[in-house]
Parts: structure tokens; sequence; C-alpha cells
């Protein structure tokens, strides 16, 4: 019987040293020397050194010198050990009336005109880290205003930081606010409480 075994233990020892150890330590060891920042979680470090959050996830960023994110589902405000979107359906009236909340806090805060769709609405993850070029253009007065800065220079910085589609025709165009928000306070340095 232990003579019938000994192939399939071996076998089994084999595949788990092979595919549970090595190929795991092959991929990760290709990942740190190929795409070391991604494989890291594309994290964002402050000039001391200090992690200040990642481009992958989104923040909430709330002063009005501040590009704003759309809005979260996922728990108390980007919150990713509570990822999700909200699961309201088109009909529900909840849905309907936070984004009727959240459109009117937008043009009380900057300025009547329409409001884009990102700006209303959550990811599917709730965790989205980006806007479109719409919606962060449509912040710019504000922005300039509460950072005594130009308008035309808080839109430059802006398109500066929109990013393509992918290849040109993979998604959409957007602007991630995390980075965007840290190079206004680069050039522009917020007052206190902005």
């Amino acid at each position: 019987m232990i003579r019938s075994l000994r192939p399939a233990i071996v076998t089994v020892a084999f595949f788990t040293l092979l595919l549970g150890l090595g190929y795991p330590l092959l991929v990760t060891g290709a990942a740190q020397a190929v795409f070391p920042n991604q494989a890291n979680g594309s994290l964002v470090r402050s000039a001391d050194g200090t992690v200040v959050g990642s481009a992958l996830i989104g923040q909430p960023f709330a002063g009005a010198g501040y590009l704003h994110p759309r809005p979260t589902a996922a728990g108390d405000g980007y919150d990713a050990s509570a990822s999700s979107g909200s699961n309201y359906g088109p009909l529900n009236a909840d849905l309907a009336t936070r984004v009727a909340e959240s459109a009117t806090a937008i043009r009380a805060a900057d300025g009547p005109g329409a409001v884009p769709a990102d700006a209303v609405t959550t990811s599917a993850s709730g965790l989205d880290p980006d806007i479109s070029p719409e919606y962060a253009q449509r912040q710019a007065a504000r922005i300039a205003a509460a950072r005594g800065a130009p308008v035309e220079e808080i839109r430059r910085v802006i398109s500066q930081h929109t990013e393509g589609a992918l290849l040109g025709f993979i998604g959409q165009p957007h602007v991630n606010v995390l980075m965007t928000n840290r190079a206004l306070d680069a050039r522009f340095p917020a007052p206190a409480g902005a």
C-alpha cells in the first residue's frame, strides 16, 4: 500500500513546492523588479517619506481649496475594509434623493450649471480615486478663490493631471484627485482650513 501511495505523495509535495511556493516567489520577484511601485500598492509619500495615501484608493477632501472626489458608499468615507457600492437601483427613491441633495450642494459650492454624473454617483467599489475632467474643471473657480490663485492656473494644473484613455480607447479620461491636490499644494499652498 505504501508503494502505491508514494507516487501520489511525491506528486503532491512537488506541486505544493512548485505552485505553492516557487510560482508565488517568482511572480512576486518579477513584480518587484519590473513594477515595484505598483507591486507595493502605488503608495504616495510626502517629502519626509510618510505614506499619505495610494494613487489607487480614493480619499476624502472637503476643504474649499481642494478637488473633491466623487461620493463613496464605502463605510465612513473611503473605508477600504467596507468597499462596495450603494446597490441602489436606478428607480430607488433613496438614490434619487441623495443624487438631488448632492447636486444641490455642488451647485451651492461651485456655482450653477450642469453637474457631471460622477459628481453625484458612487463607483462600484466606492473607492474610485479619479473624477472626470469635467467635474474637476467645474471645481476650479472655488479652488482658485480659496487658494488666492488665478483660475486659469488652477485649470492648467488640472489639465496637466488629466490622463487620457488607456491606449487611446480603453476607458475614459480622468483626473486623480490625490495627485492633483498634491500638485495644487505644491504650486499654490492652501491657507489653513482651505
